[in-house]
């Protein structure tokens, strides 16, 4: 069948296998022959996808058990998100960290470690499983944890599949006072203010802002804050102090077809760009929103990878330490200006102090990550080759889950030792090289 990921690139022939319980998963995973887990198909680029077979986690989608006293869920790897806010908001539970997607499986969080707008002050996902259970062709299934298997345990966070299959979760939710988020937002001039403002604000759980990736000058880095807490009961409208763990429900919308390439250029891009910039408020602004609206805004509007067209995009996400983010980002959004193959999809956020553990390859580092996306075109490569060569050079490096096309040599220097210290455990966990993906293949890790 064909199969591609959230970017639509690449696409590619192989076989998908979705085994209907757990005993069917391991009998598939004993059977031999080079594979890859697979979530719900939202990594961007090539990370879960195996020109052999690819073994999807979805109906592996088990909630087992629940404490109300601690918080932790053990629950199969196939739930997703959603599933999980669904199931658990209402009772006052929220995620620990979440990305902007809730439509990502367990296993696949835990696969790629995902961050959030909370990651200064809750780091990644993995940070918050307290033990998950993995099938690996050297030991069978083993359960894994900060104090079992630890160094299998940190080797899998953000390994995207590499070092096997993961079956179950236990994760710790987090208690939270209502479903609703009290919300601040404020627009920005240039890429100084918005440094100013991620620090001014940095006491908040939540920050984030989205930023114009067209715009020089003195506009340059120009961008949208938004930062935020969970709201107390007592701060809620009133309509909603009853029931303040039913926020309303996101009106849906739909892309119905692929938008022609000529759709995205760079006058669309600018035009949406001023047109968005232009109805944020100038001062501070205070608001009561739901948590859909504050984490997830592009959920609601279903297949909007369409808008990119048949070629498909990518997303390119990098980090920067942030002793080098000032000017660092500054070159590299002239560099994009300049090309004139700007995103409208541009987030920029501010990690804090990453844990490292041996064979950890995670992505985050304490510094500015900015994520942006392309649409595929002749002339796009070229110019994330660029980018590639200024992130090095600033001592940042590159998130596998949104990759489609890095080199292996862009990897091994942005990764370092700690690359070395992870390929170590895999090699003694799948002397084979059974698990294996396409970007594995790419960037020469198997």
């Amino acid at each position: 069948m064909k199969l591609t990921s959230w970017g639509k690139y690449p696409l590619i022939e192989t076989t998908l296998a979705s085994p209907a319980n757990e005993a069917l998963a391991l009998a598939a995973l004993e059977g031999g022959g080079a594979l890859i887990g697979r979530g719900l198909g939202r990594s961007y680029g090539d990370s879960a996808l195996n020109d052999h077979l690819v073994l999807s986690s979805l109906r592996l989608n088990f909630i087992e058990s629940f404490d109300e006293e601690s918080g932790v869920l053990v629950a199969g790897a196939g739930v997703s998100l959603a599933e999980i806010l669904d199931a658990f908001v209402p009772r006052g539970w929220f995620l620990p960290v979440t990305p902007g997607t809730k439509f990502v499986s367990l296993g696949g969080a835990v696969a790629s470690d995902v961050h959030g707008k909370d990651h200064h002050v809750a780091a990644t996902f993995s940070r918050h499983v307290e033990w998950l259970d993995l099938w690996t062709p050297a030991t069978g299934l083993i359960r894994c944890s900060d104090t079992e298997n630890s160094d299998i345990f940190h080797a899998t966070a953000g390994a995207h599949g590499l070092t096997g299959f993961i079956l179950r979760v236990a994760l710790r939710l987090q208690k939270i006072p209502s479903a609703f988020i009290k919300q601040k937002m404020v627009k920005t001039g240039n890429l100084d203010a918005i440094m100013d403002t991620f620090e001014r604000y940095a006491g908040l759980p939540f920050t984030v802002a989205w930023i114009d990736c067209l715009q020089s000058g003195k506009g340059l880095g120009r961008s949208i804050f938004m930062g935020g807490s969970f709201a107390e009961k007592e701060e809620l409208p009133a309509r909603y102090r009853l029931r303040p763990y039913q926020p309303p429900s996101p009106k849906a919308l739909a892309v119905p077809f692929d938008f022609p390439s000529f759709a995205l250029n760079s006058f669309s891009v600018k035009a949406f760009n001023a047109f968005y910039y232009g109805k944020a408020p100038k001062e501070l602004k205070k608001s009561i929103v739901s948590y859909n609206s504050f984490f997830y805004p592009l959920d609601s509007i279903h297949n909007w990878n369409r808008i990119y067209g048949r070629r498909g995009f990518t997303q390119y996400q990098f980090v920067l330490p942030k002793e080098t983010s000032v000017f660092g980002l500054a070159d590299i959004l002239k560099t994009i200006a300049e090309s004139g193959q700007g995103s409208f999809l541009a987030v920029l956020k501010l990690f804090g102090k990453q844990p490292v553990f041996d064979g950890n390859i995670s992505f985050p580092m304490r510094g500015y990550t900015l994520a942006l996306d392309f649409p595929i075109t002749k002339k796009l490569f070229p110019l994330l080759d660029r980018l590639d060569a200024m992130v090095l050079e600033c001592g940042g490096r590159h998130y596998l889950t949104k990759d489609a096309r890095m080199s292996g040599e862009v990897l091994r220097r942005g990764y370092g030792p700690a690359l070395g210290d992870f390929l170590a455990i895999k090699k003694r966990l799948d002397p084979e090289g059974r698990f294996v993906s396409l970007q594995a293949r790419r960037l020469g890790l198997v």
